[in-house]
């Protein structure tokens, strides 16, 4: 669906150019979840974000389910998974973001090549088997694993698409008698609406490495009732797969959950006929030749540019020598058309001032990304360019350019030069908080800046300031956080937009700003989440 170089497609009039924070650079793909598209982070790095069809987000039950895939899959990692970045199911519409896998789904590459051979299904074999143990041990079970969701990469497979995993201990969608899964590779017991249980997984395994070995599926086509009975009813016909393969198969797919393989099993059978293969680090050459030349993404759109309005400048037009007779009256006239611009000038300020003003909190939002839909703005902002402290006397943009911020005028009893204070790698938890007065690290929550890990992605959040994250380049003056902070209500800030440089400006209610800049996050686990940032506070800066 969205691994092979022609699956890079434009985006279309009805698609969106920003979800969340993430400037969209090509459509991969759509089914019937939603649309699937390639975005990066500010770092370059590619992700796919899937975003759910309006119908369905409009579904309460079809939420839940969303929010338990979007739960689930924050508890897996391992090599061969496709990694969660960042999701919002909260969102209008809900999405979700993964790790780009630059390769074709199995179902492709057979489409284009035919059957693997039998070093290729190994590998295959064994790196699906990997990604199971990773998902298992996460106390969940796919329930949907088949061809079109497992990604052919230079260094092994990927499984993808929780779109139906369950935790092993929640209530089965089963309940009801009705089956969840795809007819083609489902196991006996979830075809008949039994118990699913790891050892589910294992058949499908067993199913999607036969469907690699022979180019269609074991249980043959026709009607989903149809193959679902012979699931049920019938042994698999073995005997048209490679001979090293079928013990293999054999007990992938028997009929009792009971007398099927484990997974570290399988990963052990297949290593030890690979041989020394086993140790390549990037497969055998078959699977590189399987997998094909790796397709190049779309590289990141620019970063569109901040511009500050510049006043307007009112000159006074040069006027010809005065001939005879012609001075007294030139004159007269050069003072009334001196008068009129003069007039027609101050108008022209007022109204730009007004509207500026006006303008402001939508242009703090603009700054923030002007996202299309609220939640989470964005998931990547390059390591590299972090800034862990400003210019002190806020001087930022006039000072580089002769220019003076819109709102950048100090008020009569603001410090022209605030002092300016700095600490850096501040590591908050969510036992932890920040403080505006020293000690700026606190044990307890009882600082202005906590952080919160209850919802997905964890926010930053405070009783007694008020929070707004810049997009764009890095280096944020004091002058930027004033001019967007001056509408700012927003006492919690989520930090599912947020990596490693990224700048949120927050003014305490007592008149001191600060600048935050993050370096590190680990929110993927909310027990043991922590942020690590530094900060620069001016005093009674607001």
């Amino acid at each position: 669906m969205n691994h092979a170089t022609e699956a890079f497609q434009p985006l279309r009039a009805d698609d969106p150019p920003v979800v969340a924070g993430y400037r969209l650079a090509a459509r991969l793909g759509a089914g019937g979840m939603g649309r699937v598209y390639l975005s990066h982070t500010q770092g370059g790095r590619p992700v796919a974000i899937k975003v759910v069809r309006p119908e369905l987000a409009d579904d309460p039950a079809f939420r839940r389910r969303f929010r338990r895939e979007v739960d689930a899959a924050r508890r897996v990692r391992g090599a061969y998974t496709a990694e969660l970045i960042d999701a919002d199911a909260d969102g209008t519409p809900p999405w979700a973001a993964t790790l780009y896998v630059p390769g074709p789904s199995l179902t492709d590459a057979v489409a284009r090549r035919g059957p693997l051979p039998v070093p290729a299904v190994l590998w295959l074999t064994a790196g699906v088997a990997e990604a199971l143990q990773a998902i298992h041990a996460a106390g969940i079970v796919h329930r949907d694993l088949k061809p079109s969701n497992v990604l052919l990469a230079a260094d092994g497979p990927r499984v993808i698409d929780f779109g139906i995993s369950l935790a092993a201990d929640f209530t089965s969608y089963t309940a009801t008698g009705a089956a969840v899964g795809t007819p083609h590779f489902m196991a006996p017991e979830q075809a008949s609406a039994g118990d699913v249980t790891a050892a589910t997984d294992v058949f499908a395994l067993g199913q999607t490495a036969a469907f690699a070995a022979l180019g269609r599926p074991l249980y043959g086509e026709g009607s989903a009732v149809g193959v679902l009975y012979r699931i049920v009813h019938d042994r698999p016909d073995l005997s048209l797969l490679p001979e090293q393969l079928r013990l293999l198969f054999a007990r992938c797919l028997a009929a009792d959950p009971r007398d099927r393989a484990d997974l570290a099993e399988i990963v052990d059978w297949c290593r030890r006929r690979l041989g020394t293969d086993a140790g390549a680090s990037a497969g055998p050459a078959v699977w590189r030749d399987v997998m094909g030349p790796e397709p190049t993404a779309p590289s990141p759109l620019p970063t569109p540019t901040r511009v500050l309005p510049r006043p307007l400048v009112v000159t006074q037009p040069r006027t010809l020598p005065a001939g005879p007779g012609e001075g007294r009256t030139r004159r007269r006239r050069g003072v009334l058309l001196t008068t009129a611009a003069v007039a027609a000038g101050a108008l022209v300020l007022t109204g730009l001032a007004w509207t500026v003003a006006n303008a402001g909190g939508r242009f703090g939002e603009w700054v923030a990304g002007a996202p299309s839909t609220p939640g989470p703005r964005e998931s990547g902002r390059s390591s590299g360019q972090a800034s862990s402290s400003a210019p002190e006397g806020g001087t930022g943009v006039s000072e580089a350019d002769g220019r003076t911020p819109v709102g950048a005028e100090p008020s009569p009893d603001r410090s022209p030069s605030p002092r300016v204070e700095a600490q850096a790698l501040l590591m908050l938890t969510p036992e932890s908080s920040l403080s505006f007065r020293k000690p700026f690290m606190r044990d307890d929550r009882k600082g202005d800046i906590r952080l919160d890990c209850k919802s997905v992605g964890c926010a930053v959040e405070s009783d007694t300031s008020v929070f707004v994250q810049l997009f764009g380049k890095s280096g944020a003056t004091l002058d930027e956080c004033r001019l967007i902070l001056a509408r700012a209500d927003r006492h919690r800030w989520t930090l599912a937009a947020a990596a490693a440089g990224s700048e949120i400006c927050v003014q305490h209610k007592n008149g001191d700003i600060a600048l935050l800049v993050l370096q590190t996050k680990s929110t993927a686990l909310p027990d043991i989440a922590f942020v690590q940032l530094d900060m620069t506070i001016w005093r009674d800066a607001a």
